[in-house]
C-alpha cells in the first residue's frame, strides 16, 4: 500500500480520547432519555422560522445552482454591515469571503498566511482543532497558557517572551472557548502593538461574539490601524442556532480575500445560493433571535452557577459570554478523565475532559448550558450526588 503523506499525522487530534464520552452518550440518548448530554455546544433550540421559510423559499424559486466562489453580494453584504455596525468601519463587501463554518474560514486563514516553519502563538486554552488547522499548513501552534486563578485571561506579556523570528500570526477565541473570556480594549490596544512592532498577523476567531452577556463586544477589527493584518472569523452556528447549516465567514484585506477565493475554488466552489439566502435572512432579520438566544443562555449560565457554587472541592469559572462553564474538580482527587467517565457511567450526565483543549485545562471539565432548565437542574443534582460521594 502507497503511503500516506506526513500532513495527516499533522493534523491528527491528540485530545480525541476525550471525547469518547461524549459519543457514547450522544449513541445513548437516542433510546434513553434517562441520559442528560452537557458535552458539546449545539444550541437545543430550533433554527428561527423565519429563516428556514427564507431557505425554502430561494430553493422553490430555483436557486439551486453555483454560486460565486465568495459567496453571493447579499448576504457578503449584510456580513459588512454587521461588522461596521459593531465598530469596523472599514470593512466592505470586498473584505468579506463566505465560508463552510469558522473552522473553514480557520484553514482558510492558515493556508493563506503561513509558511512551512512557521509559528502561531495563541493564548490557551485554544480550541481543540487550532493545532490541526496550523498543523495542515507546515506551521507549529505555540501555546501561552494563562492563569486559572485569573480566569485564563490573555497573557500578554508570556505572548511578547514567545514571539520568535519564526512567528508569523498571533490566534485567538474571542470570546474565548471553552473559559468563556472576552477580550476588553486593554487587552487588544497590546496585542495590536505587538502585532504592529514584529509585523505578525493576527487570526481572531469571533463566533460567540453575539452572546457576551453583560460586557460590549470588542473585536480586533474595530482598530483601525490593524486594517492590513486582521483576520476576524465568524459564524451563525450558535448565535442563531444553525449549526448544522455551516454558515460562516472571513473578513480582512482585499488581498487576501482574494487569496481565499483561490483556496475555495479548489475545495467548496461555493455556498449553495438557498443557504446564503437564510443566511442573509438571519442576519438582516435576526437580532430579536440573538437577543433571546443570548438572554437564555445567560440565564442558564446563572442557573448553573448558582446549583454548583460552593460545592466542595469544586469551583467554577464563570463566563462572560458563550455556552459553557467550567469547572475546577482538581481537589476531588480525581483525573478530569476519571471524572468524566465516573459521571457518565454513574449518573448519565456527559460533560467534556477539559484536557480535549489543552494540558494546561488538566483537573478542569466544560458542561454546556445548551439544555433547557428542567435538564440542567437535573444534571446539577446528579453532579452534586457524584461529588458528595467522592467525598465519603
Amino acid at each position: 500500500m502507497p503511503n500516506f503523506s506526513d500532513r495527516v499525522h499533522r493534523i491528527a487530534d491528540e485530545g480525541s480520547s476525550a471525547w469518547d464520552i461524549h459519543y457514547a452518550a450522544l449513541a445513548a440518548v437516542q433510546t434513553d432519555p434517562d441520559v442528560i448530554v452537557l458535552s458539546v455546544g449545539d444550541p437545543d433550540f430550533s433554527t428561527p422560522s423565519h429563516i428556514v421559510n427564507a431557505l425554502s423559499e430561494s430553493a422553490q424559486a430555483g436557486d439551486t445552482h453555483y454560486t460565486p466562489i465568495l459567496g453571493i453580494d447579499e448576504l457578503r453584504d449584510a456580513v459588512a454591515q454587521k461588522l461596521r455596525s459593531q465598530g469596523a468601519v472599514h470593512i466592505q463587501r470586498e473584505n468579506i469571503a463566505i465560508v463552510a463554518g469558522a473552522q473553514n474560514a480557520l484553514f482558510a486563514a492558515a493556508q493563506c498566511t503561513l509558511e512551512l516553519g512557521d509559528e502561531v502563538i495563541t493564548f490557551d486554552p485554544a480550541y481543540v482543532t487550532y493545532e490541526a488547522t496550523v498543523g495542515a499548513a507546515g506551521a507549529k501552534l505555540i501555546r501561552v497558557t494563562g492563569d486559572a486563578g485569573n480566569g485564563f485571561r490573555p497573557n500578554i506579556d508570556a505572548l511578547e517572551k514567545a514571539i520568535t523570528a519564526k512567528t508569523r500570526a498571533i490566534a485567538f477565541s474571542n470570546p474565548n472557548n471553552p473559559t468563556g473570556t472576552a477580550f476588553t480594549a486593554g487587552e487588544f490596544e497590546r496585542i495590536n502593538a505587538l502585532a504592529i512592532k514584529y509585523d505578525l498577523w493576527v487570526w481572531s476567531d469571533e463566533v460567540y461574539a453575539d452572546l457576551v452577556f453583560e460586557h460590549q463586544h470588542q473585536s480586533i477589527s474595530h482598530f483601525d490601524q490593524m486594517n492590513d493584518r486582521a483576520i476576524c472569523i465568524g459564524s451563525l452556528s450558535k448565535s442563531h442556532a444553525m449549526t448544522g447549516w455551516r454558515v460562516g465567514w472571513i473578513a480582512g484585506p482585499a488581498e487576501l480575500i482574494g487569496h481565499v477565493e483561490n483556496l475555495s475554488l479548489c475545495m467548496l466552489y461555493g455556498l449553495p445560493e438557498f443557504i446564503q439566502k437564510a443566511g442573509a435572512q438571519a442576519i438582516t432579520h435576526g437580532e430579536l433571535d440573538v437577543q433571546q438566544m443570548r438572554t437564555t443562555y445567560c440565564t442558564r449560565r446563572d442557573l448553573l452557577v448558582s446549583q454548583l457554587q460552593g460545592l466542595s472541592n469544586v469551583s467554577l469559572l464563570i463566563p462572560q459570554a458563550g455556552m459553557f462553564l467550567l469547572m475546577d474538580i482538581r481537589d476531588t482527587g480525581l483525573s478530569s478523565q476519571d471524572f468524566v467517565k465516573g459521571l457518565y457511567e454513574q449518573y448519565k450526565v456527559s460533560v467534556l475532559d477539559g484536557a480535549a483543549f489543552s494540558p494546561a485545562l488538566e483537573g478542569f471539565v466544560r458542561l454546556s448550558f445548551t439544555n433547557g432548565e428542567t435538564a440542567l437542574i437535573d444534571a446539577c443534582e446528579r453532579i452534586k450526588i457524584f461529588i458528595s460521594q467522592l467525598e465519603k
